[in-house]
């Protein structure tokens, strides 16, 4: 059964981390792109079996940035901790987007408290012939209609900007850069440690990505041992809100399928 989602507090390393959280079983820890915190069609499906949490990133939302927080590198190592003041183990990561390269980075440094990885279109990794979205530059229009390959999505999207809390929308704008400026959404370490990751991992990617290319995904599958590749056709990059119930139903196969202690 599903438990209504609430929202929550933990205490991590002098910060309050923030977070959603509804269901029971395995857990699920989820992190989120660079347009924030939300509770997502995808979440809802997969807390009917699992345990989902959900946090927001320190500095996103309408929270101070700290003065510590200045690179993916220091996000991963603030979850790490988060994971231990928690008490998490055998935790199912997802990270779509940013929340994905910040998975990666976790991944990279300790997979101790893991179970598995699921990387949801994620940024951290450039390909050479197709260049990332820019998406400091566009307007929230261009990033809706950028984010879907079906622009019915963009469409509402856009219709529901006039009632959107712009100040948190900036805010989180302003966070995503301080982690993602320069060089644009990727770390050009990382490719050279995700040979370290060593928890089975699936990566889910739409083909009609304009923010993080598909073709990105040759990296991560290469260079992660065993890495199993879900393509969706006909799909943007926000997957999670365009195609959630195929997406849920791939990561639950894929956690039911993995055997791993």
């Amino acid at each position: 059964m599903v438990r209504r989602m609430h929202e929550t507090t933990v205490a991590v390393g002098g910060e309050t981390l923030r977070l959603y959280e509804a269901g029971s079983g395995p857990p699920v820890l989820y992190l989120h792109g660079a347009g924030g915190l939300a509770w997502y069609p995808l979440l809802e499906m997969l807390s009917a079996r699992h345990r989902v949490l959900a946090p927001e990133h320190p500095g996103f939302g309408r929270g101070e940035l700290p003065d510590w927080l200045n690179s993916v590198g220091d996000l991963a190592y603030f979850y790490l901790d988060a994971l231990a003041a928690m008490g998490l183990k055998g935790v199912h990561l997802v990270g779509h987007s940013l929340g994905g390269w910040t998975a990666s980075e976790i991944a990279v440094r300790n997979t101790a408290r893991l179970k598995t990885l699921s990387l949801l279109a994620p940024a951290g990794v450039a390909a050479r012939e197709e260049p990332y979205g820019d998406i400091f530059l566009w307007s929230p229009e261009e990033h809706a209609r950028n984010s879907f390959f079906d622009q019915t999505f963009a469409e509402a999207r856009i219709r529901a900007l006039p009632d959107a809390d712009m100040d948190a929308a900036l805010h989180n704008q302003a966070a995503a850069a301080r982690l993602a400026w320069a060089p644009r959404l990727h770390n050009p370490a990382l490719a050279h440690w995700l040979h370290r990751i060593d928890v089975p991992t699936l990566v889910v990617w739409g083909e009609e990505d304009r923010i993080c290319p598909f073709s990105c995904h040759r990296t991560f599958v290469e260079a992660i041992g065993g890495a199993a590749l879900c393509a969706l056709p006909r799909t943007g990059h926000a997957l999670h809100t365009e195609r959630p119930a195929e997406v849920a139903s791939r990561l639950e196969a894929f956690w039911v399928a993995d055997k791993a202690p």
